[in-house]
């Protein structure tokens, strides 16, 4: 009896020089080579047949192999391809042929011929069942699909299953593979396992005696030790073989002197001990600690200006302020290479370029740098560390941080220090005191180490979000330097530069696949994004990037141009929406000026009067110091306007501001509340393309407000034309960038009468 089946006439043809494939198992292939990755493309847009043949010792090419299917296809970046081939059954070559320049051969199936005595066949089964049950026996932790060849009934597969897991020759199986008789092929695979089973006897013989040889081993080890104990009991004494390991090193290494005598002290009290004593440890721990330390190797900076400027620029973008100062201290360092480096915080909103910009003031150096968080640290040990004779102690993060460097001045960036904690362990910020302060670390003294180490050659660099949980004796060894959240015209400087580069390079696309236009940009950074930096605005181009990778990765191999109109078919609808001027002047609206922590907008303040004897009604989430600014506001307008249409103590005067989700606060509104309700008062509108922004006094004075430039570009984003702002803060418009401050017109105004009438467009001049 035979069994047959069809195949294609025509197939690819792979020679696989690592083994025989055999009908009814897997193989699984990494392909890295082009040809190899066209024949399987090749493959899977035809029968997805490949045919796997081997090649012999001699490198001559078998006529007989396996006719193998694809099970499984994965694609990587790179031109990688992770394939599993699943053979399915013999064929020889009758013809070899090359087709769209891919090795392929004319074949024919083998098929296999069974007796038509089935009482032998199952004879022959069951010997090679109980053949393999030997063979699982001798095989520790052998596969679980192996073990189930023993529950396989069909002859033919079981007889290439047992095959494929016996290590045998290439000419050998090929010979196996090549048998059409199921009885002669049984015959060669008894031979094979006979083979197997005689090879792992002996394997299991040889671990035997190496096991028995370890034993041995130990024994002697412990006798060895038991007798040390002995001779110690009798008076007698063992020199302890580390003293002199570690003698030998200390005279060697270059220590200061107190290091130095700590280490010797440590030294003698270890030669006293027994090697195997708990004290021993500690004292061997401590003295490695000594050696491993960094106490006299530095770095030489680089000192070159114009290279450091360089850097700083390569690695970010704006951030003047840093960057100048970076360049004050590579001058100072330059002219005085002794003097003390000061302390350097950077303050700002996550996401600005704290930590990055640490590195590249080390890379602009040419020193190590470390980066320690110190956000959620509760215990002071931390810091400073244990004393030694703790169980398990080690000295403090500073500390290991300068062995992980192995240099005594790298950059130490203390990131997150406004986020420390503190509890019944101690308080971390005491503890930085000393490790911040020019005029005390250069004697730092750690608790485990318990001997003076100089920090100051180290440049300590801090990043805060705010500034209000610091306490004022460490924020008073700081210098301060705020960093700002970006524009949006940053945000897309930022994003051309530097995020989408990195985010391409990431998803293993190109920019023959994929690029980005300004429109798409500052669509994400303004419909997608509310962030001071830019994290949000790269995992949305990352988001993009990935998305296409996934048809690139299907075989679409077409040009993503990323504008303002394909963006929502990556990230969906808009996520957020920016307030904009009103379209024509309107009664008891004005337009304010606010900071906030993702940039600048406009405030629309709004004033509607109903009957009532002249309560204030506050709506929009203000908080206090808002609230107070509409008080004085109201108080200023009844003392000093007499001659309203409306009288302010026979109604109620409602004021909301918008986006009521919003928590809103501050004293600079106060102007525009002003406005907001004289307009409502005297029925007289307010312009819509003029925005004020400025604190008042009683008096009606109107005092400088922060944040000016944030300010200025939100009003230019949201379309208005002409800045009201305090007097005193015009010298505030020199940080706003020259094109920008150019298409803005700018008043500045020095007392409410002055504002009102610029704002209010008034029928009859109210005095």
């Amino acid at each position: 009896m035979i069994k047959g089946g069809d195949i294609p006439e025509i197939i690819p043809i792979h020679i696989f020089n690592q083994g025989i494939l055999m009908p009814y198992t897997a193989l699984p292939l990494t392909v890295t080579d082009p040809d190899m990755i066209a024949m399987i493309d090749y493959s899977v847009n035809s029968d997805k047949i490949i045919g796997v043949v081997a090649e012999s010792p001699d490198g001559e090419k078998y006529k007989v192999g396996t006719a193998a299917g694809i099970l499984k296809l994965y694609r990587f970046p790179g031109d990688v391809i992770r394939v599993t081939l699943k053979g399915f059954y013999r064929f020889k070559i009758l013809e070899e042929l090359e087709i769209d320049n891919i090795p392929s051969a004319r074949v024919e199936r083998l098929n296999t011929v069974f007796p038509d005595d089935v009482d032998e066949l199952e004879a022959w089964r069951r010997s090679v069942e109980m053949q393999l049950r030997r063979i699982m026996e001798l095989t520790p932790g052998i596969p679980d699909e192996l073990q189930l060849i023993t529950l396989l009934r069909d002859p033919e597969k079981l007889s290439f299953v047992a095959a494929s897991g016996l290590e045998a020759s290439v000419p050998r199986k090929q010979t196996f593979l090549e048998e059409n008789n199921i009885i002669k092929r049984f015959r060669l695979l008894r031979s094979m396992m006979n083979y197997e089973i005689q090879r792992l006897k002996l394997r299991e013989h040889i671990e035997g005696q190496v096991r028995v040889e370890m034993e041995q081993d130990q024994k002697e080890y412990y006798l060895k030790e038991k007798m040390k104990v002995i001779q110690k009991e009798l008076g007698g004494h063992s020199l302890n073989p580390d003293v002199v390991e570690l003698t030998e090193k200390l005279a060697k290494k270059d220590l200061p002197e107190s290091a130095a005598t700590a280490a010797e002290e440590e030294l003698k009290r270890l030669s006293k001990l027994h090697p195997g004593s708990p004290e021993a440890g500690v004292a061997r721990s401590y003295i490695e600690w000594i050696l491993q330390l960094p106490w006299m190797d530095r770095t030489i900076d680089r000192l070159d200006i114009e290279e450091a400027d360089r850097i700083l620029n390569e690695d970010h973008y704006d951030l003047k302020d840093v960057k100048e100062r970076v360049l004050e201290f590579l001058a100072v360092r330059k002219l005085n290479p002794d003097g003390k480096a000061p302390i350097i915080c950077f303050v700002g909103p996550p996401g600005v370029g704290k930590t990055s910009m640490g590195r590249s003031i080390a890379r602009a150096l040419g020193r190590k740098f470390f980066r320690l968080s110190l956000g959620g640290v509760h215990d002071e040990a931390e810091i400073r560390g244990h004393r030694k004779t703790y169980i398990g102690a080690m000295p403090g993060r500073i500390i290991q941080g300068l062995k992980e460097v192995a240099t005594s001045n790298p950059v130490f960036m203390l990131d997150e220090i406004d986020k420390i904690g503190r509890d019944f362990r101690g308080d971390p910020t005491s503890a930085l005191l000393e490790v911040l302060d020019p005029e005390q670390n250069y004697a730092f003294r750690d608790n485990y180490l318990n001997t003076p180490f100089d920090l100051s050659a180290v440049k300590f660099i801090t990043t805060a979000n705010t500034l209000d949980t610091i306490p004022s004796p460490l924020l008073d060894r700081m210098e301060i330097i705020r960093i700002p959240g970006y524009t949006e015209d940053d945000k897309y400087e930022i994003a051309k530069r530097y995020l989408v580069k990195r985010q391409v390079d990431r998803t293993g696309l190109s920019g023959k696949l994929i690029r980005f236009r300004e429109s798409g940009l500052r669509c994400i950074a303004k419909r997608y994004t509310r962030e001071a930096g830019v994290r949000e605005l790269e995992r949305s181009i990352g988001a993009i990037c990935r998305k296409h990778a996934v048809k690139v990765a299907s075989g679409t191999n077409s040009l993503l141009i990323v504008t303002e109109k394909t963006v929502p078919e990556y990230l969906g609808s808009w996520k957020f929406s920016r307030e904009s001027s009103l379209a024509k002047p309107e009664i008891g609206v004005s337009t304010g000026l606010a900071w906030t922590a993702v940039g600048g907008e406009i405030l629309m303040i709004e004033t509607l009067l109903l009957p009532g004897k002249g309560s204030l009604i506050l709506t929009g989430q203000l908080g206090d110091v808002m609230k107070e600014s509409a008080k004085a506001a109201l108080s200023w307008i009844k003392a000093n306007k007499q001659d309203l249409r409306n009288d302010p103590t026979k109604f109620d005067i409602h004021i909301h501001v918008p986006a009521g989700a919003t928590p809103k606060d501050g004293p600079s509104a106060g102007v525009a509340i002003t406005a907001s309700i004289l307009s409502a008062l005297s029925e007289d509108p307010v312009h819509n393309l003029t925005a004020v922004t400025g604190e008042i006094t009683l008096r009606g004075k109107v005092l400088p407000v922060g944040g000016v430039k944030e300010k200025v570009l939100g009003a230019l984003a949201a379309g208005i034309k002409r800045i009201l702002l305090p007097q005193e803060n015009v010298r505030d418009l020199e940080d706003v960038p020259e094109a920008q401050r150019n298409a803005l017109e700018f008043v500045p105004i020095a007392n409410i009468n002055q504002a009102m009438e610029l704002l209010i467009i008034r029928g009859d001049k109210i005095e």
